[in-house]
């Protein structure tokens, strides 16, 4: 048995709910017309592109890769989307399952050299996290484009969907790699400002070790485990965990229009 596929609310993503919860990012001002603020992000040659796409003049021929896909039932597709999405929810939580094709990403290790420099040491979690992002991006615009041959093998209406959502790609692509990039640097103001925190700890807990006490408490006071670290390792992953499920909403709706049409059997 498939889950069902979560529902998406502009501005209401698992992502953007994460990293308003987490004090990462302030909370978006709820905007009920969809379509101007998706006007407001077009300029004059992807507008004229779109309309294209809503009002053809002739019917859209089908790109080559689209012909060629073999017919799939809805059942069968809703679970290749699953696999791909566990594939990659488990090469986040815990590294790339083996024989998927996917390249093993390691989380740096959760030791960090004194004196800290908050740019430098953040910049293994910053390829560590962008790593992920790009993985993301490629095996996902793979899925979506399988999901669309499928479509595309369907009613009008289907083959219409198809390719408005390869316009609505490739229009948006820019814009969604330059917002997701921003998820980033909010990791990285975190962590200087854990850093920060933890400095002033470490120096406070310094001053009260008195003369006499035993080296060892200086000795795991200047440490290269950072335990304080730990949360922010943990959301990282949980952000992109959070990332996945919102560049995931384009082929579950796909994939809901294309199971609407073809019900899978009980």
């Amino acid at each position: 048995m498939t889950r069902p596929s979560p529902r998406a609310h502009f501005n209401s993503s698992r992502l953007v709910r994460f990293l308003t919860e987490n004090a990462l990012l302030e909370a978006a001002r709820s905007e009920d017309d969809v379509g101007q603020r998706l006007g407001d992000w077009l300029n004059f040659r992807q507008a004229i592109a779109l309309h294209g796409v809503l009002n053809p003049e002739s019917p859209v021929e089908q790109a080559p890769h689209m012909r060629r896909a073999a017919p799939m039932s809805g059942e069968a597709l809703s679970r290749h989307v699953d696999k791909v999405r566990a594939q990659l929810e488990q090469s986040i939580l815990q590294g790339a399952p083996p024989g998927s094709g996917l390249t093993r990403i390691e989380m740096p290790p959760a030791e960090l050299d004194e004196p800290i420099d908050p740019k430098t040491a953040f910049e293994p979690y910053r390829r560590f996290y962008a790593a992920h992002q790009r993985q993301m991006e490629s095996t996902l615009q793979t899925l979506r484009a399988q999901v669309r041959a499928q479509l595309a093998k369907g009613s009008s209406a289907l083959q219409q969907l198809a390719t408005l959502d390869a316009a609505f790609e490739n229009i948006l692509a820019e814009r969604e790699a330059a917002l997701l990039a921003k998820v980033a640097k909010l990791h990285e103001k975190r962590f200087a400002q854990a850093v920060k925190a933890h400095t002033k700890r470490q120096a406070q807990a310094i001053q009260q070790v008195s003369a006499d006490a035993d080296p060892a408490d200086n000795t795991a006071l200047l440490s290269p485990t950072a335990p304080w670290l730990m949360p922010l390792r943990q959301a990282m992953r949980m952000a992109l965990l959070a990332e996945l499920d919102t560049r995931l909403q384009p082929t579950l709706g796909l994939l809901e229009a294309f199971n609407q049409e073809n019900p899978q059997q009980p």
